[in-house]
C-alpha cells in the first residue's frame, strides 16, 4: 500500500475539483462534436442501468401497492361503518312505516273508509321544451287517439310537473310550474298551512299567501292542496328553501330541467283550467318572435 505524505494528499484534494470541472468540460465538448458518440454513451449507460432500474421498481411498485391496499383498507371500513348505521336507521323507519301502514288500515275500517278510484293515465314522450306562448312550458308526443284535456296533471317519477293547457290530436303542451302564470294551492306538510305556490320563470317557483305566524321551516315538504278542485291533494311538490329574510322559494321535486317522459293523469277534477292565451296576444306573442 503507498503511503502518501500529508502535503500530497492535500495537494491532490485541491485539485480535485479543478479535475473534475476540467472532465465535464471535456465531455460537454466531446458531446458537442460528435453527437453520434455522446448518444451511443448515454444509451450504453442506459442500458447498463436498466436492470437495476427495474429490479429497484419491483419492491416500490409492491410496496406502493399495499400502501394502497391499506389505505382501501380505511375506507372500506369507514364505507362499512356507514352503511351499517343507515342500514340500522332504514329497519327503524321500516318497522315506523308497518306500524303506520297497520294502524291506517285498521282506522279505515273503522271508520268505513271508501278510498278514491285509482286515476287513469297516458304516457308521453316530451319532444321539445321551447315554451311558445309561455316562458317555461314544454311539448308532449301524446299519439292519436289519446284521451288529453285541459287542466290534466301531469308528473314525472319524482312529482308535480304541471297542467296540460294546450292539446291537439297527436300532441299536448304542459304549462310548467315554474311558469310565471303558474298558480297552485299547496300545503306545507310539517305545519298543515296553506299557501299558494307562483311561478317565477326561473328554476324556482314562489311561495305565497301562508298564514300569519306560520313561516315555512327550510326542508319542509309541500304538496298540493285540494281546494279549488284542481289538484289531488298529497302529490309532491318540492321542499322549502328560504331566501333572505322573507323570501321562499320551492325546490321542484320533479326534474324539470331534463324532462323526457311524463305521465298526464286524470282524476276526474273539474276546476278551472290553466289560462288560454287570447288571439290578440297570440298575435302579439307571434309578432315579437319574428
Amino acid at each position: 500500500m503507498i503511503r502518501l505524505s500529508i502535503p500530497v494528499r492535500q495537494a491532490l484534494a485541491k485539485l480535485t475539483l479543478p479535475v473534475l470541472i476540467v472532465a465535464a468540460f471535456v465531455l460537454m465538448l466531446v458531446g458537442k462534436a460528435d453527437t453520434v458518440l455522446a448518444e451511443r454513451a448515454r444509451m450504453a449507460l442506459a442500458d447498463a442501468l436498466a436492470p437495476l432500474y427495474g429490479a429497484l421498481a419491483q419492491p416500490l411498485d409492491t410496496l406502493r401497492a399495499g400502501i394502497d391496499s391499506i389505505g382501501e383498507m380505511f375506507v372500506l371500513h369507514a364505507e362499512n361503518a356507514r352503511l351499517r348505521a343507515e342500514n340500522e336507521r332504514l329497519r327503524q323507519w321500516q318497522a315506523a312505516a308497518l306500524a303506520l301502514d297497520a294502524e291506517n288500515a285498521a282506522l279505515k275500517a273503522n271508520l268505513h273508509w271508501l278510498p278514491d278510484p285509482p286515476a287513469s293515465y297516458i304516457t308521453a314522450r316530451v319532444v321539445a321544451d321551447a315554451g311558445g306562448l309561455y316562458a317555461r312550458a314544454v311539448l308532449l308526443s301524446t299519439g292519436p287517439g289519446a284521451h288529453v284535456e285541459r287542466g290534466q296533471v301531469a308528473l314525472d317519477d319524482r312529482g308535480l310537473v304541471g297542467r296540460v293547457t294546450e292539446r291537439g290530436a297527436r300532441s299536448a303542451r304542459v304549462l310548467l310550474i315554474t311558469d310565471m302564470n303558474s298558480r297552485i294551492p299547496v300545503i306545507l306538510e310539517g305545519s298543515r298551512a296553506h299557501a299558494i305556490l307562483a311561478g317565477s320563470n326561473g328554476p324556482r317557483p314562489r311561495l305565497l299567501f301562508w298564514p300569519e305566524g306560520q313561516m315555512p321551516a327550510e326542508g319542509e315538504r309541500v304538496v298540493t292542496s285540494a281546494e279549488a278542485n284542481a289538484f289531488p291533494p298529497g302529490l309532491p311538490v318540492g321542499t322549502v328553501h328560504i331566501v333572505g329574510r322573507n323570501g321562499v322559494e320551492v325546490l321542484p321535486a320533479a326534474r324539470l330541467d331534463r324532462l323526457e317522459i311524463v305521465r298526464i293523469f286524470d282524476y276526474g277534477l273539474h276546476a278551472i283550467a290553466p289560462p288560454e292565451i287570447s288571439a290578440s296576444r297570440q298575435q302579439a306573442a307571434a309578432e315579437r318572435r319574428h
